[in-house]
């Protein structure tokens, strides 16, 4: 266990840890002495595995790897908050002050790729929390893996809204060259007030375009995605957000609706009491529209993009935009043809 403080840094996303659904004790405290300058904490991730497998017909990948469970980034609205209670924490300020760290992630990736019954393949970074959030700063386990996919030259997607992927121009670069890179950066608004209040820790949204610009210009082929829309919130954004990418050398992009997941859901409804208490019912409302009069939907097909009138006036709104400013093309194809397995120690080049 670790601890390190990133000072300076706003607050927290989450204003409380609600209890553990998955536990039959909750032990409450008095927290409230705690403010912004509470230090993370790490905790090593002893995982055997490394690559996870997902067979969700609404992503186009098969394996993801994720160095680290839990986000400091504090995004309040994260659908991966709910994973963190299966490790008998809080979905709430434990996702983004107790983080686990795989240390051992390039080298299990290593023997994974060598395995025999590897089949070639793109391998999604951050399928669940940000790789490259703050403490990947420090601990580059991100840009090891990154070393380790360009020694086998395995495809990779890396989706982030962190400005310090534009460090690992380098790697990705390489890979690009063999089709086998593309990023795509997260951008969820422009405001830097919106921004701040909804994703604390996350990179300002300049530097998220500035770092479009640095992959673009290494010859890197770069996505944006509008992620998440928040109806009422920040849809409107949409057409500015494309336009700044575009003009950042972005290529393509994509959209995904608010997705809140128990217990997201009354962690984003009390963030909205907090922030936004006189747009609260509108936001909430709008949501409701979209979701057949909730505000999740679990369903395969349409919780990415929801439905209804109003989840249609934000499809054809992203429509309108990305062919405006020429992101309508498909995202890069990545392609694993050039994969090989490198020489061990006296061996020579042998594919897999």
């Amino acid at each position: 266990m670790d601890r390190r403080s990133h000072q300076p840094f706003p607050s927290r996303g989450a204003l409380d840890n609600p209890a553990n659904r998955y536990e039959r004790m909750h032990i409450a405290f008095d927290d409230s002495d705690e403010d912004a300058s509470a230090e993370t904490v790490f905790y090593r991730d002893a995982s055997r595995t490394v690559l996870a497998e997902n067979d969700s017909p609404d992503i186009n990948f098969r394996f993801s790897l994720n160095p680290y469970r839990g986000c400091e980034h504090g995004c309040i609205y994260c659908y991966a908050r709910p994973t963190h209670e299966y490790l008998s924490f809080s979905a709430g300020l434990d996702f983004e002050r107790r983080i686990l760290v795989k240390h051992d992630a390039p080298e299990l990736l290593r023997a994974a790729l060598q395995a025999a019954r590897w089949q070639p393949q793109i391998i999604a970074l951050s399928g669940n929390t940000d790789c490259y959030q703050p403490v990947e700063r420090h601990l580059r386990l991100t840009r090891r893996c990154l070393e380790v996919l360009c020694e086998f030259r395995n495809p990779v997607g890396v989706v982030t809204k962190s400005a310090l992927v534009a460090r690992d121009v380098d790697l990705l670069a390489q890979l690009a060259a063999y089709g086998a890179a593309q990023v795509c950066v997260s951008v969820t608004s422009l405001d830097f007030e919106l921004a701040r209040r909804m994703e604390p820790r996350a990179a300002r949204p300049e530097r998220r375009l500035e770092a479009i610009r640095i992959l673009t210009a290494g010859g890197v082929p770069v996505s944006v995605l509008v992620a998440p829309v928040i109806p009422g919130l920040n849809d409107e954004e949409i057409p500015r957000i494309l336009a700044a990418a575009a003009a950042a050398g972005a290529k393509s992009a994509g959209y995904v609706l608010l997705r809140l997941p128990t217990p997201v859901d009354a962690l984003f409804t009390e963030w909205l009491n907090q922030h936004y208490p006189q747009r609260r019912e509108r936001i909430l409302g709008r949501i409701r529209a979209c979701r057949d009069g909730r505000l999740s939907d679990p369903r395969y097909g349409s919780r990415q993009r929801g439905e209804g009138v109003y989840a249609k006036q934000i499809a054809a709104l992203f429509a309108s935009a990305v062919r405006r400013y020429g992101l309508n093309g498909p995202a890069a194809p990545l392609s694993a043809a050039a994969f090989r397995c490198p020489p061990q120690a006296g061996e020579q080049l042998r594919l897999c």
